[in-house]
């Protein structure tokens, strides 16, 4: 069970920093970062949360595979 909640935090979060990344690029972010110099609050939140999520669900894979 662990390990499924695993490889879904996993793919979540892969899918979250790859549309972050496609967020980071667009016209409006460019906008953004032309005016305030820094990317929209959007695009941080999907980098951020990806990046959580592919961490949380590394961890959750290394730790499962330990028995108490």
């Amino acid at each position: 069970m662990v390990k499924a909640l695993s490889f879904a935090l996993i793919a979540c979060g892969v899918v979250l920093l790859y549309f972050g990344g496609q967020s980071f690029h667009s016209f409006a972010n460019d906008m953004s970062r032309l005016f305030t110099g820094a990317p929209t609050d959007r695009t941080i939140w999907l980098i951020a949360g990806g990046v959580v999520a592919t961490i949380a669900g590394l961890t959750g894979l290394a730790t499962s595979g330990r028995r108490r």
